[in-house]
């Protein structure tokens, strides 16, 4: 199998990394460089590659034997545990893509005026005589003076041709999202939580309404607050708006009061009244902990109803394990709730048959003031994947389930901590 000498960084990003036997060890992420203080190309040290647990580990460059075609191969993986990022590493895609730069002079080699300004859209990394990587070129686009908005030209320079401080305060973020595209919004959040805090906020603020609230909801709270800080406060409404009410809920209660009531103003009436019902529960009760937005139908709605409510796209495995019947208006809170059905059940049943004559009655709910430890112990009796949460008068007016269970137990820094394949690698330094 013959080795690239030369791949743009954007293609590596997302690659499957194999072992010399053709086991899969994980996916690239980014690419370790050193920069240097003269005109030497930057150092290649290694590559970050996001193992089994959605860790992201070091995977020196020694140790890869090949860049090829949709892969890449090494010799092994030595060091499993966390990859923490040093003061002396830049890391190619979250760092240098879309930092808009200087374009040197080509004939005396110094940093050229404010006029002539590009915007580096990928980087070209080699692999030298001696083995070893560097970064060889950046594909760039030029930076047109003004508020024209046609873009400028594009072309590929050597990076010594590039001045890499930092010219514009902000950073974009279109390239290193467009290289991160296919992750789902967790593994997204994942790698914003690993980004330097000025560049987490610009990167998660470059994110639509939708995509960005997807990635709120899995975000500690800390970046959370960190994120809806900076972008417009109307623009924050909207985000909130998107999200799932008991995730508002709970990052609005980190915001400060007058803050949190200016957005709950700005958002649509019908959505602010969900979130503003939870916030009157504490956080350790069923109140606090479910959603507001079950899967309710009445009792004459058919399976097959039923089923196409579940298998929609933007319904979580979680919310689509089961459906909730009750009294007209179907809307939390609903009317007397009558028992729910699991889509098990349904998927046994011909699809013309009511729900009401199908539903579980022996699943009792739980009142908004029940505690969690109650809330944990009936789903685990029973194997429950989501339970009702019913008012005074035996209204649904919400659903607990599993997942805003473990989010509650889990401890606040659960996204740091390594888990038990870290321990296989003992106290191993990080191999170059």
């Amino acid at each position: 199998m013959s080795s690239a000498t030369r791949v743009f960084v954007a293609r590596v990003a997302g690659l499957p990394v194999f072992d010399t036997l053709g086991d899969r060890a994980g996916r690239v992420r980014d690419v370790v460089t050193v920069l240097r203080t003269d005109r030497r190309p930057p150092r290649v040290v290694g590559l970050v590659v996001e193992v089994p647990g959605r860790r992201r580990v070091f995977l020196a460059m020694t140790r890869v034997t090949s860049i090829d075609a949709g892969q890449v191969i090494t010799t092994g993986l030595v060091n499993l545990r966390r990859f923490e990022q040093r003061t002396t590493e830049t890391l190619a895609l979250a760092d240098l893509l879309d930092r808009t730069v200087g374009l040197r002079d080509t004939a005396t080699g110094e940093a050229a005026g404010d006029g002539d300004r590009v915007t580096i859209e990928d980087l070209a990394i080699e692999q030298g005589k001696a083995r070893d990587w560097h970064v060889s070129r950046a594909y760039v686009r030029r930076v047109r003076p003004g508020r024209l908005r046609r873009r400028g030209e594009a072309f590929v320079v050597p990076i010594s041709d590039l001045d890499l401080g930092v010219v514009e305060q902000r950073q974009g973020a279109a390239n290193l999202l467009a290289a991160m595209d296919e992750l789902k919004a967790p593994d997204l959040a994942d790698v914003i939580h690993q980004l330097a805090p000025k560049r987490r906020v610009e990167v998660a603020a470059a994110l639509n309404d939708e995509r960005l609230a997807d990635v709120l909801e899995e975000l500690p709270e800390d970046d959370q607050v960190a994120i809806l800080s900076e972008i417009e406060t109307e623009r924050a409404a909207d985000v909130l708006e998107a999200m799932q009410p008991d995730d508002a809920a709970d990052l609005l209660n980190e915001l400060p009061q007058e803050y949190a009531e200016q957005l709950l103003a700005l958002m649509d009436p019908a959505e602010a009244a969900d979130v503003r019902r939870l916030l009157t529960y504490a956080d350790d009760t069923a109140g606090g902990l479910m959603t507001t937005e079950p899967i309710v139908l009445s009792p004459d709605a058919s399976v097959a109803e039923a089923l196409a409510r579940v298998r929609r796209e933007e319904i979580s495995p979680a919310i689509a394990a089961a459906v909730f019947v009750c009294r007209p208006p179907l809307d939390t809170p609903t009317g007397r709730f009558i028992g729910l059905l699991h889509i098990q059940r349904m998927l046994r049943e011909p699809p013309g048959t009511a729900v009401g004559s199908l539903v579980d009655r022996d699943i009792e709910a739980v009142p908004t003031s029940a505690p969690l430890d109650h809330v944990t112990r009936r789903l685990a009796t029973y194997n429950l994947v989501s339970l009702p949460v019913t008012d005074d008068a035996g209204r649904l007016v919400g659903v607990v389930t599993v997942d805003d269970v473990l989010d509650h137990m889990l401890p606040r820094d659960w996204r740091d901590a390594d888990d038990d394949l870290a321990d296989v690698t003992g106290e191993l330094p990080r191999v170059r």
